[in-house]
């Protein structure tokens, strides 16, 4: 697992919070060696990452705990809810993972149970890498489970490209491996469901456009949720100007509006200042018009050259002859996955794929 998180994510897993886990494990097993636990979590803290803090707890337990895999599952399953964080029950599933390996359908049993405090979704890939077949026929079962913590395993787990994890070279290869859960899934009346569906269609989307156009192309939209994870599924194609997504999203005619008053304010910032940017569009069609709203950045890169990013603003329907103003603020500040460089970043409005207009905006060197 990568780590590409904020460095005060990792006080998730700080002193206090081990002192926690080692309280409330003693309470469930008075043989518990918290002393020896703390002493092994403790080392190097301050040097790790929150993934390898989680994975700390993880190995900590295994080095004190003198009981077999079957003994220690029980004991974790008593832990489970009396930890005071969802994130840091990551550990639990970490401990199926890393040591449970050689016993499959208690370590499935126990993810599933897992999950429902937190996630099990870093671990159950370690399962998909050691036997796929086997355990993506248990991942298929989970995606029409009562639970819908059990149902997002089903498709967070198998997603080719989840963050903070590894890729799936099989998922990724093929899609279609997955089909039958995202099938399932399609209509869910979770949002926290539909979120997941949404993002592993969009990861295939990277690598197999038209497999996922082809999909979608295929379902009914009329039922909203289908047509949520739909939307949100397409959203790198349409930021790309796809044709085929925009057409599915009832936006795939070239728009028949004049875009006024583009602005983009302050015209000079500075870093962790934020952009206003506005403008509005006035229809020129007789008849309503369904309409994706993007805007794109070209960020100055180190060599002095730009490189866009593109940021959804809106869908919506404009009216024959209708007026409709935008607005939106941008906080331009340092992120770990972007680095700003001083200079003048231009500002695209897109209506349907097709750029319309350009401001810019310069940001100082301070």
């Amino acid at each position: 697992m990568t780590d590409q998180s904020a460095p005060a994510l990792k006080e998730i897993f700080n002193v206090e919070r081990l002192q926690h886990i080692a309280a409330e494990m003693s309470a469930v097993y008075p043989a518990f060696d918290a002393k020896g636990f703390l002493k092994h979590a403790k080392a190097g803290l301050a040097e790790l990452s929150v993934m390898q803090r989680m994975a700390r707890v993880s190995e900590s337990l295994h080095a004190v705990i003198p009981l077999d895999y079957p003994q220690t599952l029980k004991l974790l399953y008593a832990l489970a809810p009396r930890l005071n964080s969802a994130f840091v029950s990551l550990f639990l599933p970490h401990y199926v993972a890393s040591y449970g390996a050689d016993d499959f359908k208690r370590s499935m049993a126990a993810l599933k149970y897992f999950t429902t405090f937190g996630s099990a979704e870093f671990a159950v890939r370690h399962f998909l890498l050691r036997d796929f077949k086997r355990t993506l026929a248990v991942m298929q079962q989970w995606s029409l489970d009562e639970n819908e913590h059990v149902r997002r395993l089903a498709s967070e787990g198998s997603r080719p490209r989840l963050p903070w994890s590894f890729r799936l070279a099989q998922v990724q290869a093929d899609p279609g491996l997955c089909a039958a859960i995202l099938d399932n899934l399609k209509a869910d009346s979770s949002l926290y469901v539909r979120k997941s569906v949404a993002n592993h269609l969009n990861d295939i989307t990277k690598d197999h456009p038209d497999w996922v156009l082809s999909l979608i192309e295929g379902w009914s939209l009329d039922n909203p949720h289908t047509a949520w994870i739909a939307r949100h599924a397409l959203r790198s194609l349409i930021k790309q100007g796809n044709s085929r997504a925009l057409t599915i999203m009832g936006a795939g005619a070239r728009a028949e509006v004049k875009l006024h008053q583009l602005t983009v304010t302050p015209a000079v910032i500075n870093l962790g200042d934020r952009i206003n940017l506005s403008f509005s569009l006035e229809s020129t069609a007789d008849t309503p018009q369904k309409l994706v709203i993007d805007y794109a950045i070209d960020y100055v890169k180190s060599a002095g050259h730009s490189s866009p990013k593109v940021f959804k603003l809106k869908a919506f329907t404009l009216a024959a002859g209708e007026h409709h103003t935008i607005n939106r603020a941008q906080h331009i500040r340092e992120l770990t996955t972007r680095k700003h460089y001083p200079g003048k970043h231009a500002v695209h409005v897109m209506v349907n794929g097709e750029r319309l207009g350009s401001a810019q905006f310069e940001l100082r060197d301070r």
